[in-house]
């Protein structure tokens, strides 16, 4: 058995699954505001599961934000911010504990037994509330000595035209960055002014007429396209898995293949754009895939 346990911002979910990969039992609490709390919820919901199981399993854990290798301390993370949290669960549960990113689970979660299963190198994105990414080869994901590999959100957007202009703040401080410009509150933006934040219903408005919804979905699938070039020229991975609130607009897997290939180095793109297999699952998946 491998435990997967996803940390949101309003709720932890827990899931078994076995050798397999199908769920045996899955459990979810509120995310409590305080670290210690969380701490022991996360405690509380190995050994409910475990109870279930009747046996003992490894532990994964997907978490929102990044590891600071040089002092392991989680860095853009909410509530677990400025926190050493691998070893102070590891301390609570009595056992290692390998995590990851969300993103990262995502993504592992997508090429082991997802969309992308079977292909070698796989980039998961996320485009949601953020744009973050992770990059698997061979079934693992890819790491190095920043912890930040996939991480195209905060790099700055490419091929910038004369539109683009001027470019967005972002809140990591700099301006121009990837997820300022095609997360979901950017698309919802461009839409309806400054004070938006809620894109999910522009396809639908589009599809009823709606000139504005219409152009700004169309000017993000057109950047998104841009940005994923730049990722193709990189590592050309064998697919790209969207992932986030924003991979459920159907639009974007008819339309960005061959907005892609207009940003590929030589003119042609190959490279499939798929639609999740576990949807909202995929985080709780990838963090139990943690472990091989």
């Amino acid at each position: 058995m491998r435990i997967g346990i996803d940390i949101g911002a309003s709720k932890i979910e827990a899931a078994a699954l076995s050798a397999g990969g199908a769920v045996a039992t899955r459990h979810r609490l509120p995310t409590p505001p305080a670290y210690r709390d969380m701490l022991d919820a996360i405690a509380a919901l190995v050994e409910r599961i475990e109870a279930d199981a009747g046996t003992a399993a490894s532990v994964g854990i997907g978490f929102p934000g990044r590891i600071d290798k040089a002092t392991g301390r989680l860095r853009s993370s909410t509530a677990l911010d400025g926190q050493r949290f691998q070893n102070d669960i590891e301390a609570v549960l009595g056992r290692p504990v390998r995590i990851a990113n969300d993103g990262a689970c995502f993504t592992l979660s997508e090429a082991t037994d997802g969309a992308a299963a079977g292909r070698r190198t796989v980039f998961g994105v996320i485009l949601g509330t953020g744009c973050g990414g992770a990059v698997a080869v061979d079934g693992r994901l890819l790491d190095g000595p920043n912890g930040v590999a996939g991480e195209w959100g905060h790099s700055p957007f490419p091929f910038v035209s004369g539109s683009d202009f001027p470019p967005p703040r972002c809140w990591c401080g700099r301006a121009g960055c990837i997820e300022a410009v095609l997360a979901g509150p950017a698309l919802a933006r461009d839409a309806d002014g400054p004070l938006a934040r809620d894109a999910s219903g522009l396809p639908d408005r589009a599809a009823a007429g709606d000139e504005a919804a219409r152009a700004a979905l169309d000017r993000h699938a057109e950047r998104l396209a841009r940005a994923l070039g730049w990722v193709v020229n990189l590592i050309d991975p064998d697919a790209i898995v969207l992932g986030g609130g924003l991979s459920n607009m159907g639009h974007l897997y008819a339309r960005l293949p061959a907005l892609l290939a207009e940003h590929v180095f030589g003119g042609s793109s190959a490279t499939p754009i798929l639609k999740p297999m576990h949807g909202d699952s995929s985080g709780v998946r990838g963090a139990a895939w943690l472990w091989p």
